[in-house]
C-alpha cells in the first residue's frame, strides 16, 4: 500500500471564543502568567496561535485497491491507535483526547492505545478529563514524553499502565503545584483559595498513586517547580523506561512486514515475537 504526503494549506475553521468570567482557571502549566490580561486579548492571542498551528497540517495520501484515499497525519496516526498531546492542555485538546480514547476502546478494548505526550501543561480540570479517561477505559494506555511533560503533562505520563511509560533521552519532566487567580469580593476570594488548595491536596494523592513516594515528599517536591531529566524521573517514579530507539512493544500493525501479518506458522514464529503490538 503506497502511501505519500502533501500539505493542507486551508486554515481550520476559526475557534469558539470562550466569554470571559471573573475567575481565572485553575493552571497546571510550565508558563507563568506575570499578569492578567483582558478578555479580548487573550482571545486574540489564542486565535493567532491555533490559526497558525492549523495552517500547515500534512496530509496522507494512501494507495489502496478502492483507490486513493486521504487523512490528515492526526487522523492516520489515529488509525493507528496514537494518541498525540501537544501544546497547552485545555478545554477544546481534552474533548478530543477524551473523544479518542472512547473510540479507540470502543474499536478493540484489549489493544493499547499509544499516547505522545509534548506538553507545557495547562488547565487542570481539562488535564484530569484526560486523566479519568485514561482510567476508565479498558485498553492499556501506553505513554511516552518526547520533548517535555511538564505539570499536567507530567501527570498524565505518569498515569499510564505500569510499566508502559517512556521518555525519550532528551526529553525533560518538571512538577509543581498548580496557580490560578480570583477578584471579586472577599468571600469569593476565600471560596476559590480554599478550592485550590483542595486540588493540590488532589493532585499530589495521585502523584503518589502513580510513583509509589510518600505523601510528605510529594508535597515537598511539588511546593516549587522541579525539573527532571529522564533518569531522575525514572527514579522519582513517573516514568518506568528511557529509550532511545522504538521497542517491538511500540510498533504498530501499518509498520509490520507484509509475511508477518499474512501468514502464520511456525517459520513466522520468530518474527511475530519480534513485532508483536
Amino acid at each position: 500500500m503506497a502511501t505519500s504526503f502533501t500539505t493542507n494549506l486551508a486554515p481550520s475553521a476559526s475557534p469558539i471564543a470562550a466569554s470571559s468570567s471573573r475567575k481565572s482557571p485553575l493552571l497546571f502549566s510550565s508558563r507563568p502568567s506575570l499578569s492578567f490580561p483582558k478578555s479580548s486579548a487573550r482571545k486574540s492571542a489564542l486565535a493567532v496561535r491555533r490559526s497558525i498551528s492549523s495552517m500547515l497540517i500534512p496530509m496522507v495520501v494512501e494507495q489502496t485497491n478502492r483507490g486513493e484515499r486521504s487523512y490528515d497525519i492526526f487522523s492516520r496516526l489515529l488509525k493507528e491507535r496514537i494518541v498525540c498531546i501537544n501544546g497547552p492542555i485545555d478545554d477544546n485538546t481534552s474533548s478530543v483526547v477524551v473523544a479518542q480514547l472512547l473510540f479507540l476502546e470502543s474499536e478493540n478494548p484489549a489493544k493499547p492505545i499509544y499516547m505522545y505526550i509534548n506538553s507545557p501543561g495547562g488547565v487542570v480540570t481539562a488535564g484530569l478529563a484526560i486523566y479519568d479517561a485514561m482510567q476508565l477505559v479498558r485498553s492499556p494506555v501506553t505513554t511516552l514524553c518526547l520533548g517535555q511533560a511538564a505539570s499536567m503533562g507530567s501527570l498524565l505520563l505518569a498515569a499510564g499502565a505500569p510499566g508502559e511509560r517512556r521518555c525519550l533521552p532528551n526529553a525533560r519532566v518538571m512538577i509543581h503545584q498548580p496557580s490560578g487567580g480570583a477578584q471579586g469580593q472577599a468571600t469569593d476570594i476565600a471560596i476559590q483559595a480554599k478550592e485550590i488548595l483542595k486540588v493540590r491536596d488532589r493532585l499530589n494523592k495521585i502523584y503518589q498513586k502513580h510513583t509509589g513516594q510518600q505523601l510528605d515528599k510529594i508535597e515537598q517536591c511539588m511546593e516549587r517547580d522541579l525539573f527532571m531529566s529522564p533518569e531522575e524521573a525514572k527514579e522519582f517514579g513517573l516514568i518506568d523506561e528511557i529509550i532511545e530507539h522504538r521497542p517491538s512493544s511500540l510498533i504498530t500493525d501499518a509498520v509490520k512486514p507484509a509475511d508477518v501479518i499474512g501468514r502464520g506458522g511456525d517459520n513466522n514464529k520468530g518474527a511475530e515475537e519480534a513485532v508483536a503490538v
